[in-house]
């Protein structure tokens, strides 16, 4: 997959929503499988589309992709010993010791590709359409249903839901948002009218940990205002939330934790698993990058064994 095959799997999976990673190779030191100017997609998965390396460097990038998903941080690697470079790595670069029978090197920047914020606004007020307009004016994902359309399955973790029914709904489409658990759920309307919805749901059994979460009356602050600063008091107050981390709403999570250990014999870092050719000597169980760096071990395990390492 090259060039604007890639481009497009990209682009369908940030309309999925799904997050992932683009990794490109900026620099090469040949031998190497890889090119200058190669991509690849990287899912939070492991899987991917593309090609950024053979059998050394890609189980490596991966590693370090799925990082840049969980963190949302772009990072550039330098995959390769560092006796290759001296002291000419540059400062902020993440150094990712390769160890290759073809001796080769790469550089590969990776940044994060990560689904927009999502924002659902429940009502059919003039204020409800500019809100969703704003916040599409920004990139964000916003949808506008009407009270009868809304449900939990709208949203998700991670969705930001403003209620601004106005009386039309509004004890219905809070409970069916609040049993969500978005990352964000407010309320328009008066702080009495606010207590009042609020008390009506917790009289029907709704978890008051639930209610807690629910912002009344939804914005900034500004007074009286008319419906169109209204709007953009709830999206100030959004943006506000997200910049200062209170409200998550690209959350993602890393996957579990996988146990490494150092190739013995190249100093390679590797998952213990059984594709990367476990052998026990002594009682102690060691991993290989490849076929070579095992039979290395396997001809004098005892120059070798002393260098192993867990990380």
């Amino acid at each position: 997959m090259y060039g604007w095959q890639l481009m497009e799997q990209a682009a369908e999976l940030e309309r999925l929503g799904e997050p992932f990673a683009l990794a490109t190779v900026v620099w090469r030191q040949g031998p190497s499988s890889s090119q200058l100017g190669a991509r690849a997609i990287i899912t939070m998965s492991g899987d991917v589309r593309g090609w950024i390396g053979g059998a050394c460097a890609e189980p490596s990038v991966i590693r370090q992709a799925q990082q840049v998903i969980a963190d949302g941080e772009p990072r550039l690697l330098l995959l390769g010993t560092t006796d290759q470079f001296g002291g000419a790595i540059p400062e902020g670069m993440t150094v990712v010791p390769i160890a290759c029978q073809s001796e080769g090197a790469l550089e590969v920047y990776i940044e994060p590709v990560l689904p927009a914020p999502h924002l659902v606004v429940v009502g059919r007020s003039p204020m409800a359409h500019t809100l969703a307009e704003l916040a599409r004016a920004l990139g964000w994902r916003a949808e506008r249903l009407d009270w009868t359309d809304f449900s939990a399955a709208a949203v998700s973790e991670v969705s930001m839901v403003v209620v601004a029914t106005q009386g039309h709904g509004d004890e219905e489409s809070l409970e069916q948002a609040v049993a969500a658990q978005p990352a964000y759920v407010g309320l328009v309307g008066s702080r009495k009218r606010g207590t009042a919805v609020l008390g009506y749901l917790a009289e029907r059994g709704v978890p008051q940990d639930q209610l807690d979460r629910v912002k009344v009356p939804a914005g900034l602050d500004l007074g009286k205002t008319a419906h169109t600063e209204i709007a953009v008091s709830i999206l100030a107050e959004l943006v506000q939330m997200r910049a200062s981390g209170q409200i998550a709403t690209a959350g993602v999570s890393a996957p579990a934790t996988v146990a490494e250990a150092v190739d013995p014999v190249c100093g390679m870092t590797v998952a213990t698993i059984g594709a990367n050719r476990p052998l026990t000597h002594e009682g102690v169980t060691y991993y290989f990058c490849g076929a070579g760096c095992r039979h290395h071990f396997e001809s004098d395990p005892a120059s070798y064994a002393r260098n192993e390492t867990r990380c």
